[in-house]
């Protein structure tokens, strides 16, 4: 007989990944306040930054979010079902041929990114209200300066409640050429009056009320990091992740550790391997620079992070190295900037991998 999956309540992987709902909502507060009297909205694209997104939108909604930013329509129809219809859902990455009757439907706002786009919206009888992208140097997506004026003509008649641009270089405040973009986008929105303005995303929402004008876009704030170099507010810690340990043993000088051999221990020491890799999203590229937490102590990792384990020094964990025990690899005490240092990556990178663990909620407040 088939076992189907409501049968048995046995995860499917062993890590887990503790997303505290609470946390997100603190640091939209932090990002609502910075806005004021302007409006903070929240962007729940990938999943939310890989920690779910339709708890998260919900939460959200709860503590009074608006306003909410997705990446593609498939994601907006997600978001909609979670959402209900009180909430503007915006789509950044914009509309397709074909798609104007399904954002119609679910009351989705596409973000208009570039001429071929604007003409798909126009030629579909533009059903519900569109956002502008203007590109202020980014040279991602949105329309260069020379086609606004063409812009502006071709949505005569559509309702543009919403311009926007985003920041190249948000992370550091001191960088000219955020001013240089601050500018561009004043200038360039004021082709569209009756439009609210948004230029800050996360970064950019903490250097100032200057920056934040009518609606800012937190993403990576909401989720536990501020994306500024230094001089930055400390966010609420939203997620943890931890493993239990499979296996401790002692492992002798000259003995390696994992493929490769690329760690050899040099003197006497006690190792655990975890049930974590990369197959949870821990990152590969964290072999041999990566830590984890047990009962207080730091035990590094040691040699590559394979597919479902990683093995640890635990020689100053002592006895709390035991088969079962949790060792926290992610969270209040292995901060995401740490894990993405490791890793040589980005903080968006560490969160969104994050698929395979398996998801649990709380709210610590």
């Amino acid at each position: 007989m088939a076992i189907s999956n409501k049968d048995t309540e046995t995860p499917r992987r062993l890590a887990r990944l503790t997303v505290d709902l609470a946390a997100v909502r603190a640091n939209w507060g932090q990002f609502a306040r910075r806005a004021a009297p302007g409006e903070a909205a929240a962007v729940i694209k990938a999943d939310g930054y890989g920690l779910g997104a339709h708890r998260i939108s919900r939460a959200l909604a709860e503590e009074g979010v608006r306003t909410f930013f997705v990446a593609t329509l498939g994601e907006g129809l997600a978001a909609r079902e979670s959402l209900g219809d009180a909430q503007a859902i915006y789509v950044l990455n914009g509309p397709g041929e074909g798609d104007a009757h399904r954002f119609a439907a679910a009351r989705l706002f596409p973000v208009l990114n570039d001429r071929v786009q604007i003409g798909i919206w126009r030629a579909a009888g533009a059903p519900v209200a569109a956002a502008l992208h203007i590109d202020t140097g980014m040279n991602r997506l949105g329309l260069p300066p020379a086609d606004l004026a063409a812009a502006r003509e071709a949505l005569v008649g559509v309702d543009v409640p919403l311009v926007m641009s985003h920041l190249a270089s948000a992370h550091a405040k001191d960088d000219p050429f955020n001013a240089v973009q601050s500018a561009r986008f004043v200038e360039a929105a004021a082709l569209f009056p009756g439009a609210r303005k948004s230029l800050a995303a996360t970064a950019g929402a903490l250097h100032g009320r200057a920056m934040c004008f009518d609606l800012v876009r937190p993403g990576l704030g909401l989720y536990g990091d501020n994306g500024l170099d230094d001089d930055a507010p400390a966010m609420a810690v939203v997620a943890t992740l931890d493993a239990p340990i499979l296996q401790a043993r002692f492992t002798l000088p000259g003995e390696t550790v994992g493929y490769g051999q690329t760690f050899a221990a040099e003197r006497p020491m006690r190792t655990a391997t975890i049930a974590l890799g990369y197959a949870d999203g821990y990152l590969r590229a964290a072999s041999g620079r990566g830590y984890g937490v047990l009962a207080g102590v730091r035990c590094p990792v040691l040699g590559r992070v394979s597919m479902d384990l990683i093995t640890l020094d635990v020689t100053a964990a002592g006895g709390a190295a035991v088969a079962g025990a949790r060792v926290e690899m992610l969270g209040a005490h292995v901060p995401l900037r740490d894990v993405a240092e490791a890793a040589g990556t980005a903080p968006y990178e560490v969160l969104t991998a994050l698929a395979g663990a398996a998801r649990t909620y709380v709210s610590k407040a």
